[in-house]
Parts: structure tokens; sequence; C-alpha cells
């Protein structure tokens, strides 16, 4: 399954995504571990972006779109990814299309966690952290026991400095303008579904799996048999390709096994010349006979007379 997560900032899609990790075993990739990753690894795409975020840039879209297809090559992703925090606007989800459809990877889905601004600004800005073990809590929704204690380790919570209403209000802003269009984008191509992101996480995730359930595994059962099929036909083929082969090189040896050798047969004799021979003569002819003369008919004897 190939998914993209969209949601504002402190909509739960990270904690979603870690969960869908867990469940699938399929890849996360997050622009931003991706970029720390190839920084770290010291590859040609992380020194672009670290000279970029050393000049206080932007990492161009091309830079990003380098680490993703570099992460799409592993072997993990075969069985899909949820791409988290990457495409934020049009021009990054338009050029992200036509990458995957080049590797023929698409999206099969595009899953929105959709919460009210007023929620999102209370999740962000009653955001609570433990600086010793990492616990998350929220002074509206999940406050500690003890005022900006840890339950767990006791140890003082700490809050962000951009977790301000002022810094919230303008990320919130930001997304409105920017990433909120992908939401008609992927609408226009069916691949849109939407997940109320309020409530217990274990619920939320429910609903998640429900979607994935229902949108992408007929999905992959169809494209299964298309590719078994596809596997099949190739398949034979090959074999075909194969037995051909196999023919052409037998005809060749037969080919190149030379004749049986002929006897020797005498050159016919020269032909003596040609006598001619003489016509035969013809016998004379003999005379005719002459024909007997024919002799006088007797008179026919006188009648006697009767007396």
């Amino acid at each position: 399954m190939r998914i993209v997560l969209l949601g504002a900032p402190g909509s739960g899609k990270g904690t979603q995504a870690k969960l869908l990790v867990e469940k699938y075993k399929i890849p996360q990739m997050s622009t931003g571990d991706l970029l720390r990753a190839e920084v770290a690894a010291g590859t040609d795409l992380g020194k672009k972006a670290k000279a970029a975020m050393d000049a206080g840039q932007l990492v161009t879209d091309d830079v990003v779109l380098g680490m993703i297809q570099a992460r799409l090559s592993k072997p993990d992703t075969k069985s899909g990814f949820i791409l988290d925090g990457f495409p934020r606007n049009i021009p990054q989800a338009q050029s992200l299309d036509a990458m995957l459809a080049r590797l023929g990877q698409p999206l099969q889905l595009a899953l929105l966690v959709d919460v009210d601004t007023d929620v999102l600004m209370k999740r962000l800005t009653g955001r609570r952290t433990c600086g010793s073990c990492g616990a998350i809590y929220n002074i509206y929704f999940s406050a500690p026991k003890t005022s900006n204690k840890c339950d767990k380790c006791g140890a003082a919570l700490q809050h962000r400095s951009d977790d301000n209403e002022q810094t919230v209000g303008n990320r919130l802003k930001v997304y409105q303008q920017q990433t909120a269009p992908l939401v008609n984008y992927y609408k226009a191509q069916g691949k849109l579904r939407t997940v109320r992101g309020v409530g217990a996480v274990s619920v939320i995730f429910k609903n998640v799996t429900d979607i994935i359930e229902s949108q992408i595994r007929p999905l992959a059962d169809v494209m299964g048999k298309i590719e078994s099929a596809a596997a099949r036909q190739a398949a034979k083929a090959k074999a075909a390709a194969v037995a051909k082969t196999a023919a052409a090189k037998a005809a060749s040896k037969t080919a190149k096994v030379p004749p049986a050798k002929a006897k020797a047969v005498a050159p016919a004799a020269k032909p003596g010349p040609v006598v001619k021979k003489a016509p035969p003569k013809k016998a004379a002819a003999k005379p005719a006979p002459k024909a007997k003369p024919k002799k006088p008919a007797k008179p026919a004897p006188k009648a006697k007379k009767v007396k």
C-alpha cells in the first residue's frame, strides 16, 4: 500500500503513521528524517541539503524528491510506504506523482486526519514534554497528575518556545494557504479519504485501518491477479523464446555437419567422329503380270422342238 498522510500540525497524523508502520510493516518516509539521514551519511543530496540549510534557505523540491526516490530503491519499500510531511503544495504533489509514475509506484490513498482549528490550537499550545524521559503531556487533554512534573520520572516538564499562540497561529495559516488545497487535488483523483482526528488514539486508528482495508485491499487483490496473469504470460513467452533458441542452435549444428563423400565416377568417354550411314538401296519394282485374254463365251444350246 502506498499512502500519503495529510493533516495540519497537531492533527496526530505522525502518531497514526507510527501505528500503521507497526501493523503493516511498511516504512514511514518523513522528509525531516530523510534530510537528517542524508546529511549524516554525507551523500551528494545530503551535502546540497546541508548547504541550503546552513544558508538559511529551504531545501529545493528536486533535492527532496531525489531523497524520496533513493529511499524507494530500498527493498523494504516493495510492499508499500507512508509519506508524511510531503508534499506540502500542489507543485510538489504534481512532481511527486510524475516521479512515482516513472517508478511504477503511484499513490493509492491520500488520508486526511481532520481536526478543527480551535482543537489544534489547544493541542499545540498546551503541549508539555519531559526533558528526562521524553514523555508528552497536554495541559488541556492529558495533564500530568502534578503540575509541570512528569508522572513517570518526576522530572520537570518543558514548554517549547514555538508552542505559543502567535507562532502556532502562523503555522496553521500557512497550512491553510499551501497544504489544504491538496485535499481538492487528491479528491479530484478519487484518492482522498477523511478520518476525524478527535478522540482516543485507538479509535482513530481503527477508523484509519477500516478505510485502508476497504480502499486498498480490494485494489491490491485485483492488482495481484493482474500481476500473476502477467507473470504467467511472461513465463510462457520466455519458455517459447528458450525453445526457439534451442531449436535454432540444433538446426545450426546440423547444417555444419559435412556431407558424406560420394564415390568417384569415371569420366564419360569422349564420343568419336560421327560416321554417316549410307541410305538403304531401294529394291527394283517387279513388272506387273500381263493379263490373259478372256475366252469367248459358248453359245447357249438351241431348244429341241416338241412333236
